[in-house]
């Protein structure tokens, strides 16, 4: 994961990246609950201080950290749906890029792991998750139904829920649960069974 937060000062923009990078490994390591700031500050390679000069408490790094995976993964959905774009190229490139992220990015799947892991006891962070990164996505994607007359759709935010649904639990089922090895599939059949219901079943616009 490239971390890139928003600042103004480059300085401080790398030394929140390096704590974030840290807090990173901390909570993959451990998870959230026994995560401590003094190991992501030993892994950061700063001072304690340094990490709560940033941030307020550990609650707040790991919020930071979601928030900055969701800014990058939106920044990606609204680029893939370019609207000059033909739309069955810009849906099975947005498809296929989910899915690898998903099923394949290591260090975000073993995140995905840890924060279902964690969401009982901590439910504010798993609300965070959602809030930040699978509530835009599926905005966008909607609003990307609703605006391209290439879609008909009677409820286009269900169909989205539906359409990212479909890779989510693909990918928790196959990757998290081991599913692999007890019902192998490729992701190619998934993404072309997704294209196959968004373009040739559903109603075609007037």
């Amino acid at each position: 994961m490239t971390i890139a937060p928003v600042l103004s000062k480059p300085r401080e923009m790398k030394k929140t990246a390096q704590i974030l990078r840290g807090a990173m490994e901390e909570f993959l390591a451990r998870g959230y609950a026994a995560a401590s700031m003094d190991r992501v500050a030993a892994a950061a390679g700063v001072s304690k201080a340094t990490v709560y000069s940033h941030f307020a408490d550990k609650e707040a790094l790991f919020t930071t950290l979601v928030e900055t995976m969701a800014r990058e993964r939106f920044q990606s959905v609204r680029a893939m749906l370019d609207e000059t774009m033909e739309p069955r190229l810009a849906i099975r490139q947005l498809l296929t890029i989910a899915m690898e992220d998903c099923c394949n990015n290591e260090e975000f799947h073993n995140f995905k792991r840890v924060l279902v892991g964690e969401s009982g006891r901590f439910p504010e962070l798993a609300k965070t998750f959602v809030e930040h990164l699978s509530k835009p996505g599926v905005e966008a994607i909607a609003e990307y139904f609703r605006s391209n007359p290439a879609f008909n759709f009677p409820d286009p935010e269900a169909m989205a829920r539906i359409m990212i649904g479909s890779v989510v639990n693909f990918a928790m089922l196959q990757k998290m649960m081991h599913g692999d090895a007890i019902m192998p599939m490729e992701q190619a059949r998934i993404i072309d069974t997704l294209e196959y219901l968004l373009f040739d079943c559903a109603p075609k616009s007037p």
